[in-house]
């Protein structure tokens, strides 16, 4: 049987590529799903302060604005975890975070555990990923959906890494369909309401950078 040395180093090649890009968008994914996740955290602050993201932020003319950058870690914890609860908590006004109101809006009143959180349950159980112990959220919340897509493109990075195509490839439809199906369907729309509604630029730079990965991925 005739190998060709040349075609498997340029295959071992591209898969390489192929699993860095995976990781790489698997980062941004998981930098994505913390920001929404919760109440910004000191380590959080620390690792979008840091000087590998501030590079990330700078190629990408992202500016988080002055009360991000010149006030004291414990300060801007403050200020954006007072900004997080009336942007995504309440108990005034405030925007839903999950699929289920964004994406039934459209003829009928959204709420919560309506039919897309069913869906969205359903999908990221069906690739045998479950929930730890102590998560008592709701599965179609965007920072749940934005770290399943995490989860997603580490898979692939690591089975390209292990140069399994075939199963490379099916992590890469899951994606497509996950994003197709429920991603692009609402988080531009919940990111147009976060840049509308927010006071101080963090969160409304933050939505833009969302919005525009969403277009990106697409």
């Amino acid at each position: 049987m005739n190998t060709n040395p040349r075609l498997e180093v340029e295959t071992d090649r591209n898969m390489a590529a192929d699993s860095a890009s995976a990781l790489l968008r698997s980062n941004m994914y998981g930098l994505l799903a913390s920001v929404f996740r919760e109440e910004p955290t000191q380590t959080l602050i620390r690792e979008l302060r840091g000087p590998r993201l501030s590079e990330v932020f700078s190629a990408m003319d992202i500016d988080l604005g002055e009360t991000f950058l010149n006030t004291s870690e414990s300060e801007t914890v403050e200020i954006l975890g007072l900004e997080f609860t009336r942007l995504f908590i309440g108990p005034g006004r405030h925007i839903s975070a999950h699929e289920s109101i964004f994406a039934e809006m459209d003829g009928d009143t959204g709420s919560l555990w309506g039919k897309k959180t069913v869906e969205v349950k359903n999908f990221i159980e069906t690739t045998g990923l479950g929930y730890e112990p102590e998560f008592n959220g709701i599965p179609d919340h965007v920072s749940v959906e934005l770290e399943f897509m995490q989860k997603l493109t580490a898979w692939e990075a690591e089975k390209w890494e292990q140069q399994d195509a075939k199963n490379a490839e099916y992590c890469r439809s899951v994606q497509r369909m996950f994003l197709d199906h429920h991603l692009l369907c609402w988080v531009p729309k919940f990111c147009d309401e976060v840049i509308k509604q927010a006071e101080i630029p963090f969160y409304a730079t933050m939505a833009e950078l969302t919005k525009n990965y969403m277009e990106f991925e697409r």
